[in-house]
């Protein structure tokens, strides 16, 4: 297994700088975000280290070039827009990107691209499933012709007030997964698999891996803790954020141990990515660098 780090993190850094601090950081690979260029709809959003409308030859030549001369990869290209948004017109924009990032994570000889399904989250799962069936053969058909997985991670996209009450990805169950990979029988189409978002809706986060164990393309490492004594206050019906917070991995409830040991019985050989989302280390570019350091350490009783 290979070891990055989403550069979601230093979004406030070009590409360069980002894989410098990976290579220092004893990285082996970055899980590079590729927003249409603007303004960021939400944290961790809007961040565009590769932009994939200029990735012409000449480009990719470049980036490429880069990768090597650093010894250091790309995991994958990420996405993480609504794509199944209540605004049509919006859902057309974002599946113009992405399959604009399918086709550069292509050209640039990568197999992987991580998204979200997405989900009107004013409307009912029913309503959800069928607007999967309308939107999504066609992008997986897309990222077939161009021989790329595409890794959808179980975040269900409802943390706060502005995302109640369904979430906006509904690809957050064992149940679902199963029903998504029925309706679009591809070998282009699986799970970024992120135990976190298990942990807090009370959902074994090994045992899918044993489930799901072809279908899992890549690895995010998050951990999440839950507050029992804000939890024994709020309850399990309260915006998520009232009794859970991303933490680093170590610093919350995964078994880390028990996470790789399934890796492991998998066979699983991908890459493994750290996505930073806790607030601890935000607070400065030394913190975030501080970050993905201390993840590294505390990874290496799993890898080498």
């Amino acid at each position: 297994m290979r070891i990055g780090f989403v550069t979601a993190i230093f979004a406030d850094l070009d590409v360069d700088k980002v894989l410098d601090i990976g290579v220092q950081e004893g990285y082996g690979s970055v899980e590079v975000m590729c927003w249409p260029v603007g303004k960021a709809e939400r944290r961790y959003a809007g961040v565009t280290h590769i932009d994939v409308n200029k990735l012409d030859t000449r480009e990719t030549a470049k980036i490429q070039e880069k990768l090597a001369a650093k010894n250091i990869g790309i995991s994958a290209l990420g996405y993480y827009p609504n794509i199944l948004d209540a605004n049509r017109e919006m859902t057309g924009v974002c599946i113009s990107h992405l399959k604009k990032v399918i086709s550069g994570a292509s050209k640039l000889g990568l197999t992987n691209v991580n998204t979200f399904i997405g989900r009107d989250h004013t409307r009912d799962l029913d309503y959800n499933k069928d607007r999967f069936k309308e939107v999504w053969p066609e992008i997986i058909k897309h990222a077939e012709r161009e021989k790329v997985k595409i890794g959808i991670e179980n975040c269900p996209m409802y943390f706060t007030a502005d995302e109640w009450p369904g979430g906006k990805n509904m690809a957050y169950t064992p149940a679902i997964w199963s029903w998504m990979f029925e309706q679009i029988d591809s070998q282009n189409f699986g799970l970024n698999y992120d135990p976190s978002h298990l942990v807090w809706q009370m959902i074994d986060y090994i045992q899918p891996l044993y489930d799901f164990e072809e279908k899992i393309f890549h690895v995010h490492l998050k951990d999440a803790k839950i507050d029992t004594r804000k939890l024994n206050q709020v309850g399990i019906t309260a915006h998520p954020l009232k009794y859970h917070s991303p933490k680093l991995p170590g610093l919350g409830d995964v078994n880390w141990g028990k996470f790789f040991s399934a890796l492991t019985d998998i066979g699983y050989t991908g890459d493994v990515v750290v996505e930073v989302e806790d607030r601890a280390y935000e607070n400065s570019l030394d913190s975030r660098i501080g970050a993905v350091r201390q993840v590294r350490n505390y990874m290496n009783q799993f890898l080498y």
